[in-house]
């Protein structure tokens, strides 16, 4: 199971939503996982994703510590950094997740996976169509295949539909509805661009699965239909 099962939207609004994570197997296969891990991270630099993640290093929109007046005001706050940084920044990882905002950036990133053949478990969290196509197409064998069945009971209590697009983005609940709310009604308003709504939320979710590609379209959409 994988806390990115469940991301609500249609299947038209999740065609730009690509997660894939690799992740290594204590007491089986993680002699020497570390430098595995890395080099899947390397690999992934070549198509650009979006956000990246591990439970050490953080994520792309990992939140600033040690700040004081004297910092933001003489140098800014960073809002993210790149992803060469974060590869860079990895020690002893366990796992590591990339999110890709189009088919032919996973497609291509598993073909080099494939190439690397690293004997570590890799997922790919999407819609099952578009992974079945990409594996046909680079010729992998899906192993198993895992399908979320969707909210259940009494979902008149659940936040409005297009805050739960952008909340559950975050597998582990780490974005408040509230203040996805928020954003949306600051977006409305004009005090705050749909970039910096989506980086002030992407800074919550720790494991870096936030597809802020994603949320900036959902912002620019929820924007035009006021």
């Amino acid at each position: 199971m994988t806390n990115t099962l469940h991301r609500y939207g249609t299947p038209e609004s999740l065609k730009d939503d690509y997660i894939v994570f690799i992740i290594q197997s204590m007491g089986i296969n993680d002699q020497g996982a570390e430098v595995k891990i890395k080099r899947f991270a390397e690999a992934s630099l070549e198509y650009k994703p979006v956000n990246m993640g591990h439970s050490s290093t953080g994520t792309l929109y990992e939140p600033e510590k040690d700040q004081s007046f004297f910092k933001l005001y003489f140098r800014g706050r960073e809002e993210k950094r790149s992803p060469k940084e974060f590869v860079l920044s990895l020690e002893n990882p366990q796992g590591v997740d990339m999110v890709f905002d189009n088919k032919a950036a996973m497609q291509g990133f598993l073909k080099d996976v494939k190439a690397l053949d690293l004997g570590l478990s890799v997922n790919v969290s999407a819609l099952i169509e578009d992974i079945r196509e990409v594996c046909k197409q680079n010729e992998i064998i899906l192993h198993s295949v895992e399908y979320s069945l969707g909210f259940h009971g009494d979902v008149d209590r659940l936040p409005e539909r297009d805050v739960l697009k952008v909340t559950t983005m975050c597998g582990h609940g780490m974005i408040s509805a509230a203040f996805a709310q928020k954003m949306i009604s600051h977006i409305k308003e004009g005090r705050v661009t749909p970039e910096k709504a989506a980086g002030y939320l992407a800074k919550f979710c720790v494991c870096g699965v936030f597809n802020t590609s994603r949320a900036i379209r959902i912002f620019n959409e929820i924007r035009k239909g006021g």
